[in-house]
């Protein structure tokens, strides 16, 4: 899932940072956090592995993959965020988004340079929230096709997203329920003293 479903599926603050933090460190350190951000970056990585063998998410990459290949799991992790950004209320989300913000500020000293860059762009163009509109979900996928290496970064993939957008709402809401009862069981379970 992307940034909006990570920082959604965290039950503490400490968990937001690790969630968060996963995605800029090496393997080998993911043990030298304080124990709250260690349960986040479990936690994120848990939620990857069951969202890539879930059975929705094998059928929503069938959306994309005849046009990103190997990338549609990075488009529907995209598409999904636009999906669970609509299924919460408006001001939930707003909250949501400032919430997370202001953990990830008051945390910058764990992250490298790139992401303090990365998460100023973030709140000044509030992607958290702007993911319930088309264009904030238009300009998600464009970032993807730039970062992808073998991609052409003119790609419609923006085009596919809206022609099949009840195709994969189906899907979203078939996987998200079965995804947050999974995290909620892991987070109970695997909690550090």
């Amino acid at each position: 899932m992307n940034f909006l479903a990570h920082s959604y599926i965290s039950f503490t603050d400490e968990q937001i940072v690790g969630q968060f933090l996963q995605d800029f460190i090496r393997n080998k350190d993911r043990f030298s956090f304080p124990p709250g951000i260690v349960e986040g970056i479990l936690l994120h990585r848990e939620i990857d592995t069951f969202t890539d063998v879930h059975p929705e998410i094998h059928e929503a990459k069938k959306v994309f993959s005849p046009l990103v290949r190997l990338y549609s799991g990075a488009f529907v992790d995209v598409a999904f965020d636009y999906f669970l950004a609509n299924s919460l209320q408006d001001i939930a989300l707003m909250h949501h988004s400032e919430r997370v913000y202001k953990v990830l500020r008051n945390n910058m000293n764990l992250f490298p340079p790139t992401f303090h860059r990365m998460l100023e762009g973030m709140e000044r163009d509030n992607w958290l929230y702007h993911y319930r509109e088309d264009q904030g979900i238009h300009f998600s996928f464009r970032n993807v096709l730039h970062k992808a290496k073998y991609l052409d970064k003119n790609l419609a993939v923006f085009e596919v997203f809206l022609n099949n957008k009840d195709q994969l709402q189906f899907h979203f809401k078939n996987f998200f329920p079965d995804l947050m009862a999974h995290a909620v069981d892991f987070n109970n379970q695997f909690r550090i003293p």
